[in-house]
């Protein structure tokens, strides 16, 4: 089945203190988003691409491209106001029943097996959710109240959320609500379940400095691998 892997990049260095987005910095030499993408091609060669970035990086992009050689595998959207509507952007190029990742272009630490298993369990369940469980004690904060809640209940939900195109492609032609936080909020609150796959504690996203510190650690060791 047809392959596409919408990934978003429209984030920000703010948080990193610097005017370059988190997706285009470097580690080992290499741009973030570079990782992201030969890990899918590791994954799948035929993979196709949709890569979602702000309107001020589209070049940044294009370059990045043709650098993996996947100028005629990727198409390049402008991203939206919200992650739904970047999502949604980048959904409106697909045409063809597929199965669909999208996943965040700066979790670079994603591993081949939990894209392949993805893809398995959504050709299988419809979709696939990564997600893994929480390693520390957790609170609900209402009304300035707090109170703890079992944390062997708490998953902690990871990309790529994988589905079935015939899924998600028309639950996003829903209006946005501010409930939508991710993929599967949208897919279920069209009308239909979504089911989790176990994730990776490696698989984080890269927020702040030390997580690219982090990040450059892990593929260094996998290098030595």
């Amino acid at each position: 089945m047809k392959k596409y892997a919408v990934i978003t990049a429209g984030g920000s260095g703010l948080r990193m203190g610097s005017h370059l987005p988190k997706q285009f910095m470097g580690i080992n030499g290499k741009q973030v988003l570079w990782y992201t993408f030969k890990t899918f091609l590791t994954a799948y060669p035929d993979m196709n691409f949709i890569l979602v970035l702000p309107e001020n990086y589209l070049n940044e992009g294009e370059s990045l491209v043709k650098s993996l050689d996947i100028a005629n595998q990727t198409i390049l959207v402008q991203g939206g106001n919200t992650r739904f509507h970047s999502v949604q952007n980048g959904l409106a190029k697909i045409t063809t029943s597929s199965i669909v990742f999208v996943h965040d272009g700066v979790r670079c630490l994603v591993s081949p097996a939990l894209i392949k298993n993805c893809y398995e369990q959504a050709i299988e369940l419809g979709s696939a959710i990564p997600a893994v469980a929480s390693a520390d004690s957790v609170r609900i904060e209402e009304h300035g109240q707090n109170k703890p809640i079992n944390r062997n209940m708490v998953r902690i939900v990871q990309t790529p959320q994988t589905f079935k195109s015939e899924l998600i492609l028309p639950a996003f032609q829903q209006a946005y609500q501010e409930i939508f936080t991710d993929e599967a909020t949208v897919v279920e609150s069209f009308g239909h379940p979504v089911f989790l796959i176990e994730g990776e504690y490696q698989n984080i996203k890269i927020t702040r400095p030390v997580d690219l510190l982090l990040a450059e650690t892990i593929l260094k060791e996998r290098e030595l691998l």
